[in-house]
């Protein structure tokens, strides 16, 4: 019996790169040695489109798919527990070191002549094949679980409008508005359709110019109410910033508020959006962010900070429930809003789809063939399924927005950036820079501990009033 001697997938990056090069690729992406010279860029097989597209329409996706329904939520979520001097501090700071995390992540897409195209096969390449694992489970649980946010989003913009019609005894006679759970079930069924028949992030590009137009459209009527009713003397007079709870809520809260933050700017999939970019990659990907960072979050950013000052601390965790009217407004508002998150929600899908296409799909066929098309009904049908289920059954995604924002957000976007700069520049870094990084990764480690702690202890302590199928 003899001995296998054949390197890991994934062995130590310290050896691969003490090792020849070529080999080192060969073994990553299964391509025999003698096939691959070294100058050559090796570029990893997917079932989705790779290298095609522009950083304006990368630019305008991001901008346009974080302008999603979840900055409805986050008066309530980022500004109530932190008020006004810690809530502005924390979002530039925050934004600032996402930024600076997304731009250095962004530098990493090749290694060696090497295009990595999921943040998963980064982290196994240059760590190992724990590593690997880790940053799938990480990524596979945010993204699934910012899904379901989004389906309970789009469950509520279709209640709103309902209620409004309802409410209204000129029309419809019915008294009472119904359950959340149908309309997400219509939603989750919406979502399924969209992501059948836009199968992958560049397909999408024929859906900017529309995105487009819903974003800044229901943001345009929202940030004019916000303000109409922030100057009011009715909502005037009522309002507060006072932070509630005792110490110890405060301090959990805070830090609860801290995740939220980061869910608002950070994708946990950089290397996938980049991976759909023309060459130059980096410097595509870099121009991408800088457009993110400054219209896309002077958006965002302005929905929370107005919704909080029109209705202070007692802001809905759902901002159009707040809006003074008019009622053409507040269903334009929510329908909007339901439209625009059919396509925003894709992108932050996408990486689970492009997994399951690659594994199940036949590369060498059409994406359109017969055989594929059936087996993308089946696993997106399978995704949109259990999902749609298990937010119907459990639509309380405010308090988990803040688990998997500290959860796996702070590794994913504040701390593997800086530990794959040491193990891949640490060699030839200045004391200056090690110093940097190995601070980043101790204080945002440290930070995600107590946020998931935060986080826990919010579920815990709203356990009593969460029971199957709530209609919230």
């Amino acid at each position: 019996m003899g001995i296998d001697t054949k390197p890991s997938l994934y062995e130590d990056y310290d050896q691969k790169t003490s090792n020849n090069n070529t080999n080192s690729a060969a073994q990553v992406f299964g391509v025999e040695p003698s096939l691959v010279k070294a100058d050559q860029q090796i570029t990893p097989t997917s079932a989705h489109t790779i290298d095609h597209d522009s950083w304006k329409q990368v630019g305008l996706l991001m901008v346009t798919s974080f302008n999603c329904g979840y900055i409805l939520s986050f008066s309530n979520l980022m500004l109530v527990p932190l008020g006004w001097t810690w809530g502005i501090t924390c979002l530039i700071v925050i934004a600032l070191f996402t930024f600076y995390s997304s731009w250095l992540l962004a530098g990493f897409h090749f290694i060696d002549g090497q295009r990595f195209i999921r943040y998963r096969d980064l982290m196994g390449f240059v760590f190992g094949r724990k590593m690997y694992y880790a940053t799938w489970i990480l990524q596979f649980f945010t993204l699934v679980m910012g899904n379901m946010g989004f389906i309970l989003l789009g469950g509520r913009a279709l209640k709103e409008i309902n209620s409004e019609f309802i409410n209204d005894h000129g029309g419809i006679t019915s008294t009472s508005p119904l359950r959340l759970q149908y309309f997400i079930i219509i939603t989750g069924a919406v979502y399924f359709v969209f992501a059948f028949m836009v199968p992958t992030i560049s397909a999408m590009r024929r859906w900017l110019g529309i995105s487009f137009i819903f974003t800044f459209t229901y943001i345009g009527i929202l940030l004019v109410i916000l303000v109409k009713d922030g100057k009011a003397n009715d909502f005037r007079n009522n309002r507060n910033y006072k932070i509630k709870g005792n110490q110890v809520d405060k301090v959990f809260n805070a830090f609860g508020a801290i995740a939220a933050i980061l869910v608002c700017s950070a994708p946990a999939l950089l290397p996938e959006i980049q991976s759909t970019l023309r060459k130059p990659a980096v410097k595509n990907m870099r121009k991408a962010l800088s457009l993110q960072f400054t219209i896309g979050l002077a958006f965002y950013y302005g929905v929370s900070i107005l919704g909080y000052w029109a209705y202070g601390s007692t802001v809905s965790e759902y901002l159009p429930r707040e809006l003074s009217g008019p009622k053409w407004a507040k269903v334009v508002i929510n329908a909007l809003q339901f439209l625009q998150s059919i396509i925003s929600q894709h992108m932050f899908i996408a990486p689970v789809h492009e997994a399951l296409d690659t594994k199940y799909m036949k590369l060498d066929e059409r994406m359109d063939s017969m055989s594929n098309v059936k087996r993308r009904l089946i696993l997106r049908a399978a995704i949109f399924g259990a999902n749609t289920f298990i937010t119907a059954a459990f639509p309380f995604m405010g308090d988990f927005v803040n688990l998997f924002g500290s959860f796996t957000l702070f590794p994913l976007t504040l701390v593997f950036p800086s530990m794959l700069f040491l193990k891949i520049k640490g060699k030839k870094a200045g004391i200056g820079h090690k110093a940097w990084h190995w601070a980043n990764i101790v204080v945002f480690s440290l930070v995600a501990v107590v946020t998931t702690a935060s986080a826990v202890k919010l579920i815990v302590n709203n356990v009593k009033v969460y029971h199957f199928f709530a209609d919230t």
